[in-house]
């Protein structure tokens, strides 16, 4: 069944024998798909705002790049209000909601409710779980690789054997959460993983200040920002900052604002920048290699070479991460993107003459 790209808001799909369907890019926003069989259905980049996926079967469906936010998959039964305002159940009772080895990487699920949904071997990886409600959920083996859990409810769900690689969980409650078999040594929770940027000396803005000075006096004054391994989470702005010769190595700067920052020659390998806008900001010839890029706005942002005299300095990207980000009008031109990961990439526009692309991930990549 083809029906790509349909406006199906507020539908009435109750009970709905979808298996199979080509939903993709639909909207389906409030849809009352209560109990419907999506089982294999391509749902990838449809919006299900709200909608109610209560019991619904999605064995096995794409859901990738979905926008899945206070979408209801708890489990199915219906109730009715009588003349004295009490709820009584109906008989049509459909159990959890099912989604097991469905595909909703990168699905945005901010605030939805998977309260004992079973998610068995599900593909959340870099989905946006932020708010949402996963208490008694079964995800036991499920791909959480680089999710965003921070707010969400995760009490008594099974995560036994899950991939949590990279995964933030800042504020995730999980009282007698089950983490049997898992590695949660790159999980992020609400503890500074190194030292906070709040321990610094001098204080980070005053840093900032001292490395903008040694820039314009050429080095006479000032002095410059050494950020290697900090955590410079809910940190301050670099903003049109004039920051060249930065290093950040191993830093963690997770959704701060670059914004027009000039950033030639930084030194940021493996630095955590997931969700960083980068926005019109100059990175030639810095060093970015093994870099977390996923998901930040680098629309228009310069990662060209660096010419210094009759010297050439491309800007290294090799084995960045670059999984959902928007490189819409950058200018790549001879970046070393060796072995990156570029997978759903927004690529519209984008110069990439003369890169190097050995071994990179483009797979569904857009432009």
């Amino acid at each position: 069944m083809l029906i790509t790209g349909s406006n199906l808001k507020d539908a009435d799909l109750t009970g709905a024998n979808l298996s199979e369907a080509d939903l993709s890019d639909c909207v389906l926003d409030g849809a009352l798909l209560f109990g419907a069989n999506l089982a294999e259905a391509n749902l990838e980049g449809a919006r299900l705002i709200g909608a109610d996926l209560r019991g619904a079967n999605l064995r096995g469906a794409v859901l990738r790049n979905a926008n899945l936010q206070k979408a209801d998959f708890r489990d199915g039964s219906i109730t009715t209000r009588g003349k004295g305002g009490n709820l009584t159940s109906l008989t049509m009772k459909l159990g959890a909601t099912t989604i097991e080895n469905a595909d909703l990487s990168g699905a945005d699920l901010k605030g939805a409710d998977l309260t004992s949904a079973v998610a068995t071997h599900t593909d959340f990886t870099d989905a946006d779980l932020q708010g949402a409600i996963l208490v008694h959920a079964n995800l036991r083996g499920a791909t959480l690789a680089g999710a965003m859990l921070d707010g969400a409810k995760l009490d008594h769900a099974d995560l036994s054997g899950a991939n949590l690689t990279d995964a933030v969980f800042g504020s995730a409650s999980t009282e007698n959460t089950s983490f049997d078999g898992c590695d949660l040594s790159s999980v992020l929770t609400d503890q500074s993983r190194g030292r906070s940027f709040r321990e610094l000396d001098p204080p980070v803005e005053q840093a900032i200040t001292g490395h903008m000075q040694w820039v314009a006096s050429d080095g006479a004054i000032g002095t410059p920002l050494v950020l290697d391994g900090v955590d410079m989470r809910g940190g301050p702005s670099f903003r049109d900052a004039a920051l060249p010769a930065l290093s950040a190595e191993g830093a963690i700067l997770m959704g701060l604002d670059f914004t027009r920052a000039t950033l030639v020659g930084a030194r940021l390998k493996g630095a955590d920048l997931r969700n960083c806008c980068f926005k019109g900001a100059d990175l030639r010839g810095s060093n970015l290699e093994g870099a977390k890029l996923n998901g930040a706005d680098l629309r228009d942002a310069k990662l060209g070479r660096l010419k210094s005299g009759d010297k050439s300095y491309p800007t290294n990207l090799r084995s960045a991460l670059l999984r959902r980000s928007d490189l819409r009008g950058a200018d790549m031109r001879g970046a070393a993107l060796n072995a990156a990961d570029l997978t759903d990439a927004m690529l519209f526009k984008t110069r990439l003459d003369d890169c190097d692309l050995t071994d990179a991930k483009i797979a569904n990549s857009k432009g």
